[in-house]
């Protein structure tokens, strides 16, 4: 007797779960201009490295002579897979089978993806695509009634939780993504959503019925909106560039908390010092610059651009995030953009910066700050946003730091907001374009000697007098002359500066081997 029956129907039923939803379903999810989810992970997967886990969980129908005819599968893909030759877990919803909500073997397999990626501490990837869970739950039986998970059992949002202390976790909207996918999506170091995707907490029929607003799918969470509220850091041409996006986050950390990032070979020059950074900032600081410029001018060169990637752009824009290699090594980067608020700290900036300060400490990256700071943003919305206590979180953040920090003064570094510019035991450096001081002078001098202003024969040209004197007073120069920088330097040579503190920076930090990251309370 042999086994040749059975091997027969695992091979069946292989074949029928690889079918998804059928053709029609499948015809149907290509017109709308995505791909499945199958397609999905071999589109970002190594190819031929996809190692499947579960493909036979699902529901099996059989005929009055107990021959297989049909298998509906578990409508979540799961499995490991290489990324650059780097082991990964790559899960995501399959939209052919029931829109995507999760039928009873799919929810069980979306749990898991979380746990494998913590038992074998590799980075996870969530490929999303569907809903959350329905009135009638995941058993449709109506002959018995729904008896949920025993009291005692673990809770299936503890793995999400701890994932984010443990491996990086990159994740894609590929289109509508609500309910418990949505909050799996957001629950992530890395975000990235197409043109035609939307994220929501309730979908349009949910929100009419419950709050009477008849809106689009893509008014209430398509891109525009969640772009702008944090709640995705990158929009994607389309689902290759998303593909594209989290493979390039992933090449700059490690597997995960209890490694070091890897360095990578670089050809560009360590002492490459650029012309441009002699006068990319303006001499009359009421001038507007590019401080990605500038950014991009120091970190190393990728190609035909540079290795800058930036994150969260869209999402308090004054403060500029993102990762880059100096030297072939991996670091955050921050700066702020002069280009809104003055480089202000609203209150999404200033959530913006521990978030990512959080993440830099997870994975072991050094941050290199680029200062101009004039301070927390000031007025009725900035108050009703409570920037005060997002800002003095921030700082508590950086201050909670445990990675090497290294900050170049650009400009300006004014009142609280700038110490969340300065790591513990930061290295500093000040190019000559630096003011600091407890206020901007042309604010401070406007409320200081308001009096004596409005007394002169000509105000403008005293208060500009009184500016030009108080400008003095915040010249980088003292600052260097007493030690409270590192150097004031050329801002030609801060590549080479940055990377001979990286050097030994990298190997100080090495020389322990890392923990998981945690914190405690914040205001």
């Amino acid at each position: 007797m042999s086994w040749d029956k059975d091997i027969d129907e695992i091979k069946q039923r292989r074949t029928l779960a690889k079918q998804q939803g059928g053709e029609e379903a499948v015809k149907l999810h290509h017109d709308k201009g995505r791909l499945t989810i199958r397609e999905r992970v071999d589109t970002l997967l190594d190819k031929n490295s996809f190692d499947e886990v579960g493909e036979g969980a699902g529901v099996p129908e059989y005929d009055d002579e107990g021959k297989l005819k049909d298998f509906q599968p578990a409508n979540f893909v799961l499995g490991f897979g290489q990324i650059d030759g780097r082991k990964v877990i790559v899960g995501g919803e399959d939209f052919t089978v029931r829109g995507g909500s999760p039928n009873p073997a799919g929810l069980r397999k979306s749990v898991y993806t979380e746990k494998l990626a913590l038992q074998y501490k590799v980075p996870l990837i969530r490929l999303h695509e569907g809903g959350g869970g329905s009135v009638g739950g995941t058993n449709k039986e109506k002959n018995r009634r729904p008896l949920g998970e025993p009291v005692f059992s673990q809770s299936r949002f503890v793995p999400l939780a701890q994932t984010l202390s443990a491996v990086p976790v990159a994740s894609a909207a590929l289109g509508p993504v609500a309910g418990l996918p949505a909050a799996r999506l957001v629950a992530s170091h890395f975000t990235v959503m197409t043109q035609n995707a939307a994220v929501l907490i309730a979908g349009p029929q949910v929100v009419k019925r419950a709050l009477g607003h008849d809106m689009t799918k893509e008014e209430l969470g398509g891109p525009q909106v969640h772009l702008s509220s944090g709640a995705i850091d990158n929009l994607a041409e389309d689902e290759a560039d998303a593909m594209a996006q989290i493979r390039r986050f992933l090449s700059f950390l490690p597997d995960n908390a209890w490694h070091y990032p890897e360095k990578l070979p670089c050809t560009d020059k360590a002492d490459r010092c650029e012309d441009s950074l002699a006068d990319i900032v303006p001499t009359n600081r009421r001038q507007p610059f590019q401080m990605r410029k500038i950014i991009e001018a120091v970190v190393d060169r990728d190609g035909d651009g540079s290795s800058f990637f930036e994150m969260s752009r869209k999402y308090g824009p004054s403060l500029i995030t993102g990762l880059a290699r100096l030297d072939g090594e991996s670091v955050g980067i921050i700066g702020n953009d002069c280009m809104y608020y003055a480089g202000a700290m609203t209150a999404a900036a200033a959530q913006k910066l521990r978030r990512f300060a959080d993440f830099c400490n997870s994975f072991n990256l050094p941050i290199v700050s680029f200062v101009d700071e004039p301070g927390f943003m000031i007025g009725p919305d900035s108050e009703q946003a409570g920037t005060i206590r997002h800002g003095t979180a921030a700082i508590s953040a950086v201050l909670q730091s445990r990675v090497p920090w290294a900050s170049v003064q650009v400009l300006k570094a004014f009142g609280v907001a700038a110490q969340a510019h300065f790591g513990p035991d930061g290295y500093v450096l000040s190019w000559p374009s630096a003011a600091s001081g407890a206020l901007p002078v042309e604010g401070g001098v406007a409320v200081a000697f308001a009096r004596e202003i409005a007394a002169a024969e000509d105000p403008a040209a005293r208060q500009k007098e009184l500016e030009d004197m108080l400008a003095a007073s915040q010249s980088p120069f003292p600052r260097a002359e007493g030690l409270s920088v590192h150097e004031i330097i050329d801002p030609r040579e801060t590549r080479p500066k940055l990377i001979s503190w990286l050097r030994l920076a990298v190997a100080a930090m090495q020389t322990q081997p890392p923990v998981p990251y945690m914190t405690g309370m914040r205001p």
